[in-house]
């Protein structure tokens, strides 16, 4: 008889690039309440993944230069081994998520994070975190600030970038 599947920890660990600040003045200059500037990535197998404007890194949990995550999501756990999820992210890698693909309001982290978190648990990480650049660009101030924003490439620093090549992130 086979043996159980082996079950993974997936967590969606979440940071606040503002440190704060959008809560205080996104009524101001936004005309509405935003609670952060969110940077996401996932938690599995003993390693942070993450996608910037170098494309996709890894490093131990919490140890990229933004310091601990300012939430964790537990998004449940995974069948999905190790190898096959390194298999996939560096196809994720070669294609969809090379650093030169990288928008900060169309294609940044927390579109990496939620396809990772779909692709391992099925499911999708919190809506208030994907509909934040809609949120921005809904505003006359986040539309008149977007060719400067479209701009802004985004790596937190601290991690390696990702390559299967050396089977290690």
């Amino acid at each position: 008889m086979d043996s159980p599947p082996m079950l993974h920890p997936v967590k969606l660990y979440v940071y606040d690039l503002s440190k704060g600040m959008a809560r205080r003045l996104s009524p101001i200059m936004l005309g509405k309440q935003l609670d952060g500037i969110w940077h996401t990535s996932i938690v599995v197998h003993r390693d942070e993944f993450f996608y910037g404007s170098g494309g996709i890194a890894s490093c131990p949990p919490g140890g990229t230069l933004l310091g601990p995550p300012d939430s964790i999501v537990d998004l449940g756990c995974s069948e999905v081994s190790e190898e096959l999820f390194l298999e996939y992210l560096s196809s994720l890698g070669e294609s969809i998520f090379r650093g030169e693909a990288y928008n900060l309001f169309d294609h940044n982290c927390n579109t990496f994070s939620n396809e990772v978190a779909q692709f391992l648990t099925g499911r999708k990480i919190p809506s208030y975190i994907t509909d934040l650049p809609s949120e921005v660009l809904a505003t006359p101030f986040g539309q008149a600030l977007r060719p400067l924003l479209d701009s802004i490439q985004i790596q937190p620093p601290g991690g390696n970038n990702f390559s299967r090549h050396n089977g290690q992130s």
